[in-house]
């Protein structure tokens, strides 16, 4: 990971991302609370989800900071591999099942060089 890609998560950071509108900061901060909240889903259920997630939209912060939270609330090494192999084959499921697409076309294209 390239750090001038992304760049450490600080305090400064943070601290200025909430400044420059404060609101939007509290709203989104909020509604992490109310989401990762215990409910139907368990508290380690849901940071597997979102570690699973995190991979999938290739969030390298969302990926550190959902494994610590997961590990924190119970999950093993194998919990958290598992979660991230479900992602891996639902993200190279979409391509395959989308592939119908690119088969579609080249048949029109050769289709209509034949005729």
């Amino acid at each position: 990971m390239s750090d001038a890609m992304y760049p450490t998560a600080t305090r400064e950071l943070a601290h200025k991302r909430h400044e420059l509108v404060p609101e939007m900061a509290i709203a989104f901060q909020t509604f992490g609370q109310k989401v990762f909240a215990e409910g139907a889903l368990p508290g380690k259920v849901k940071q597997l989800i979102a570690v699973a997630v995190a991979h999938v939209t290739q969030c390298p912060y969302c990926i550190k900071g959902h494994t610590k939270e997961a590990i924190r609330h119970g999950a093993s090494n194998e919990e958290l591999m598992e979660a991230i192999w479900v992602a891996a084959e639902m993200r190279a499921g979409g391509a395959y099942a989308h592939l119908v697409l690119a088969i579609e076309e080249m048949q029109k294209v050769n289709s209509a060089k034949n005729s």
